[in-house]
């Protein structure tokens, strides 16, 4: 296996393995915010035999999107159209259009953080990536353990290449957990904020500071499988498959079930030639490392 592939392979481990098992990824964001508010189900319309049924599907969407701008021409507040021209707006790619309707929601719920990180999502994929981190940082100013937002603003600095700020960020964040929590019980989950810490450091080849990190998750909560499931993976990708096994074992024990044969899989991976050292490469930007992590699609 050529170490270019090798190093492909396991950046999507370590996304599946560590974002996705976090349960904070943000990729599931629009679907959750749109399905939580709004569970009815739209039906698609029935393209006649000689229609081209993408520009069917399109002129359904901008026939949606214009009845739902004329709910909000008579009612400018009302958050179910706007939701509903939101959602319209994304699945025609409309990213400027979707920007508009999540700054209105977020006038109008700024309690409801996913709107706010929604938006800087949505002005990162528009280039502004000022404008999306000024959210971050609002939310994170009141919220320090929102974890959406930390995992976005992590993703945008890694973005920009700046993989010492969002290691400064996180371990900011873990410095001040203590007080926070005392404050607002819960309010910041250590073990998480720890496990993205540590798949930064992995990101970047640096893996005795990743499994330090790891290694103090696990102590923090022995039953947590996630710390366990990541050090498993920096194993796997040295190499070292014995002491990998043990511990995917282990993750998989303790995992929910959903969670179990996703976890048996990534024991599976393929794992590169004994002693072979992985060469240094910088950390891939969102988009490649999981792209549906930063797109609000």
């Amino acid at each position: 296996m050529s170490e270019k592939r090798d190093r492909w392979i396991f950046k999507v481990v370590m996304a599946i393995g560590l974002i996705a098992f976090l349960g904070i990824g943000i990729a599931p964001l629009v679907n959750g915010v749109l399905q939580a508010n709004n569970p009815t189900t739209q039906t698609a319309p029935t393209a006649s035999p000689n229609s081209d049924p993408q520009n069917t599907a399109q002129a359904d969407l901008e026939a949606q999107a214009r009845g739902y701008e004329l709910v909000l021409q008579r009612e400018p507040d009302n958050e179910t159209a706007l939701r509903g021209l939101l959602e319209v707006r994304l699945q025609m790619q409309d990213i400027p259009g979707a920007i508009a309707a999540l700054e209105k929601l977020v006038e109008l719920k700024p309690e409801q953080s996913n709107y706010a990180v929604l938006l800087a999502q949505a002005k990162e994929q528009q280039n502004d990536r000022e404008g999306a981190a000024q959210i971050y940082r609002q939310l994170l100013e009141t919220q320090p353990g929102n974890l959406n937002a930390l995992q976005g603003y992590v993703n945008l600095l890694l973005a920009q290449d700046r993989p010492e700020a969002a290691i400064g960020l996180l371990q900011e964040t873990l410095e001040k957990a203590p007080q926070a929590n005392q404050i607002e019980a819960n309010s910041v989950d250590v073990v998480s904020v720890q496990v993205i810490l540590g798949q930064v450091y992995a990101d970047r080849d640096r893996y005795d500071e990743a499994l330090a990190v790891f290694d103090e998750a696990i102590k923090t909560d022995p039953e947590d499988f996630r710390p366990i499931l990541a050090k498993a993976l920096v194993f796997q990708r040295q190499g070292k498959n014995e002491d990998a096994q043990p511990l995917f074992n282990t993750a998989s024990e303790l995992a929910p079930a959903q969670y179990k044969d996703q976890i048996n899989q990534l024991a599976q991976m393929p794992v590169p030639t004994q002693g072979a050292a992985p060469a240094p490469a910088p950390a891939p930007s969102p988009a490649e490392s999981n792209p549906e992590e930063t797109s609000p699609e």
